[in-house]
């Protein structure tokens, strides 16, 4: 059920038990799609009562080797770099998502238009992040995958040019989406919105080195405006205002365009696939749930992309 090299890592740090029963919660994730760990002790294939089952998997999920960054990190990597070679482009999702009372903070690296999950944290408050929280999970992502050139995006949470220039001093690319009513100044010029910028569907323009608001201090970095023409009857009803220290604009607004992976993983996670937001766990075994969530999820891929190479070949 596992992949081999997910065997041989994982063994390492859980006991025998302990790997037969992240091994059937893998396996129920993925053919019940669910997280609810009363359904799971329900469904669980172990010849003790629902009350005993249920107990199990809570001390299961209150191991604290169960950890993102000793079991996942390796794999995440090996999974990434097998497919993204070192010293290709990796385009680095960054994303907060409220999942009933708890707010998840989470980096995922892109490919082929899929979400993976890297690092992801409980926030210990509603709403936004600030650039601290960002820190905490970029900056183990950043050294996890520091041979290859990481681009960083972010919608409009992650839109400040404080945020811009704590990326662009890792020596690190970025495609960052400020709100519309954000200052920015050319060069010479006075201050005014973005959505002070003539454009029409269809249209793109670029704008190098402009001030991004007026604090004093901060550099300059290049602005990417797109509107995305009419496409099957659906229009966009506002252009994209991308901050970036790329140097043109058709590759921010590529890069920029990958990040929609993650809306569908979340998606998925919540309420399409895992219904995780069905889970009522604690935060530490929320936290630890996305991890097996996260290892369902690659399993099934690799699954997935490996009977599409064999069916490749008669």
């Amino acid at each position: 059920m596992l992949p081999q090299f997910y065997q041989t890592h994982l063994q390492k740090y859980l006991s025998f038990t302990q790997l037969i029963t992240l091994k059937l919660l893998v396996w129920l994730r993925q053919s019940q799609k669910q997280v609810k760990i009363e359904r799971l002790a329900a469904t669980l294939p172990l010849p003790i009562q629902q009350n005993s089952r249920r107990r199990h998997i809570q001390r299961f999920l209150n191991l604290t080797r169960l950890s993102v960054v000793l079991l996942w990190f390796p794999l995440i990597q090996a999974i990434i770099t097998q497919r993204i070679p070192n010293g290709k482009r990796l385009i680095i999702a960054l994303d907060r998502t409220p999942w009933q009372d708890n707010n998840i903070l989470m980096a995922s690296a892109i490919y082929q238009k899929l979400a993976f999950p890297i690092f992801w944290i409980l926030l210990a408050k509603k709403g936004a992040s600030d650039l601290r929280e960002q820190q905490i999970v970029l900056r183990p992502v950043i050294k996890l995958f520091k041979t290859h050139q990481i681009v960083i995006v972010g919608d409009r949470e992650f839109h400040s040019v404080d945020r811009a220039q704590w990326i662009d001093r890792q020596g690190v690319k970025f495609v960052l989406r400020p709100k519309k009513d954000t200052n920015f100044r050319q060069k010479r010029r006075k201050f005014n919105c973005l959505s002070s910028i003539q454009i029409a569907p269809g249209k793109r323009k670029f704008f190098s080195q402009i001030n991004i608001n007026q604090k004093k201090g901060f550099g300059r970095f290049n602005l990417a405006v797109y509107w995305r023409r009419k496409s099957k009857n659906k229009q966009e009803k506002a252009p994209w205002y991308l901050l970036t220290n790329f140097g043109d604009l058709a590759t921010a607004v590529k890069a920029y365009k990958e990040r929609w992976g993650i809306e569908a993983m979340f998606k998925d996670c919540k309420t399409g696939g895992y219904n995780l937001e069905g889970s009522q766990a604690s935060p530490d075994k929320l936290v630890r749930l996305i991890l097996l969530i996260a290892l369902a999820m690659t399993i099934a891929w690799l699954q997935a992309e490996k009977t599409s190479i064999l069916g490749q070949y008669p």
